[in-house]
């Protein structure tokens, strides 16, 4: 039992406290949140799901989201560390599964900030038509927003953070906008755009559409995330009101917009593109092409300030990972503004490499957005496998450190029970249903899982590699002394 606690007792545990600062209060927990888990185009590409995207919805929030608040409650109080996941399933199941689910978890922030990227140049191209029509030029705008959020996030975490603050609050205004030009248009019409509310068969669900489960659970990913930053929390009762606040902002959000669409825009038209939205603004508020194009300004301006929200919140994965030596120690070390500057770095250039793979001169349209849709969907299915092992340590820690589950218990122990089993075969059936059929017709079915598979596999082989070079490198080694918080 001694070795046993041995291996799960992280020398981050005792190095981060003392390099990180305490900054973040309970606004800037749920703005991270919100920044994370609130990427509001989702609402323009689930109108093609009709009235039946209400049903998907409020079935991720009940099998997803909130299960997936109430499990990190408990497990982020257990252990409010630098490093979220990471530091849980260690303390569950020892130092391989940790690093293997910290490596699921982060891995996706990688591709998540080129789609931040690419939902700029989207936006961009409703605004000033026509414009950026070349991958390579579409692939420099997305490079620009990379290294614009290493830039912000190189900065002290107060100062990048209120910057943050600020972007998210304009975004939510114009998320109220998107509404609110549904409710004007079904004022002035009379009548909303799309049809067939009143019809019980435009609410249900069947297997044909299942996809839109696996959708419904990729916008919802990110539940975990802010708590990377666990150590940074200047007061833990911050865990449970940014959790609480930031699900009710982000259900009444996707709700609200899809609803806003969805009057304005007739479903039955959609081809889920992402500047509907942006249309939707457009026709609610008679007409107004200059209008819409002030709330896709707001959007874009987020989505850049998202991308810096990702890149800091992503690399305290990569910097626990140089704390614990299973990645190069270099990532484990702080700048004299006491951010992990070689972790910002290291994933910004990693970034980079997927845009310059997927928008450049020399491959053809059709091919960059099949990589595009193919990684993102790689995205999903690694993350939904992170959210399982988030999902299981619920049992596992409890079975480890009984008394302190009993300790900061959030929910009867039954109740957080059942959001395990109810989350984790959730998540697991989002992983499925993204295998099973494919997001774009670029690709046949076959294709489609084949190319997935060899993808999400090289990302795990990659995982399991990394962790046996780092085993090998610690048995050759003679012991180091204790790391000091020296930057």
């Amino acid at each position: 039992m001694a070795s046993q606690a041995d291996d799960r007792m992280m020398i981050s545990e005792r190095i981060a406290p003392g390099m990180l600062p305490r900054v973040l209060n309970s606004f800037d927990m749920t703005i991270i949140f919100v920044a994370i888990v609130l990427f509001i185009v989702n609402a323009s590409a689930i109108q093609q799901a009709h009235q039946a995207a209400y049903t998907y919805w409020i079935l991720g929030f009940l099998a997803f989201l909130i299960p997936g608040a109430l499990v990190t409650a408990q497990l982020g109080q257990m252990f409010p560390q630098e490093g979220s996941l990471y530091v849980w399933t260690q303390k569950a199941l020892g130092p391989f599964w940790g690093f293997f689910a910290g490596f699921c978890a982060w891995w996706p922030g990688i591709l998540v900030m080129v789609a931040t990227g690419d939902a700029v140049v989207t936006l961009w191209q409703f605004i000033d038509k026509g414009g950026l029509p070349k991958a390579w030029e579409q692939g420099l705008v997305i490079l620009a927003v990379l290294w614009f959020s290493a830039l912000m996030a190189s900065l002290r975490l107060r100062m990048t953070q209120s910057y943050a603050n600020v972007a998210v609050l304009f975004y939510g205004a114009g998320i109220f906008v998107i509404g609110l030009a549904g409710i004007l248009y079904l004022i002035g019409a009379g009548h909303s755009a799309t049809g067939g509310w009143g019809t019980a068969s435009n609410w249900g669900i069947h297997s044909g559409q299942w996809t839109w489960f696996g959708f419904v659970i990729l916008a919802l990913l990110g539940i975990e995330v802010p708590l990377n930053m666990g150590v940074e929390i200047v007061n833990m009762r911050s865990i449970k009101k940014y959790l609480f606040w930031g699900s009710i902002v982000v259900m009444f959000a996707y709700l609200w917009t899809t609803l806003g669409t969805m009057l304005s825009l007739p479903a039955s038209k959609s081809v889920g593109a992402t500047t509907d939205i942006l249309q939707a603004v457009q026709v609610g508020f008679w007409g107004s092409h200059p209008f819409a194009i002030i709330i896709g300004l707001v959007l874009i301006w987020f989505f850049v300030a998202n991308t810096i929200v990702y890149n800091y919140s992503f690399s305290r994965l990569l910097f626990v990972s140089g704390l614990e030596q299973r990645m190069p120690a270099q990532l484990g070390r702080v700048n004299k503004r006491k951010v992990p500057i070689y972790a910002i770095l290291t994933q910004t250039v990693l970034s980079s490499l997927f845009v310059i793979a997927i928008f450049n001169p020399w491959v053809s349209g059709g091919n960059n957005q099949r990589a595009y849709w193919l990684f993102q969907a790689a995205v999903t299915v690694i993350w939904c496998v992170s959210m399982v092992l988030l999902f299981a340590d619920i049992f596992l820690v409890k079975r480890a450190f009984p008394a302190k589950f009993e300790e900061v218990c959030v929910a009867h122990p039954y109740v957080l029970y059942a959001c395990g089993i109810i989350g984790a075969l959730a998540s697991a059936f989002g992983a499925y249903v993204t295998f099973r059929s494919q997001w774009t017709t670029l690709f046949s079915v076959y294709h489609w899982r084949i190319w997935l598979a060899v993808l999400c596999g090289v990302s795990i082989a990659a995982a399991v590699l990394i962790y046996a070079i780092s085993e090998y490198m610690h048995r050759r080694e003679a012991p180091k002394p204790t790391l000091t918080p020296a930057g």
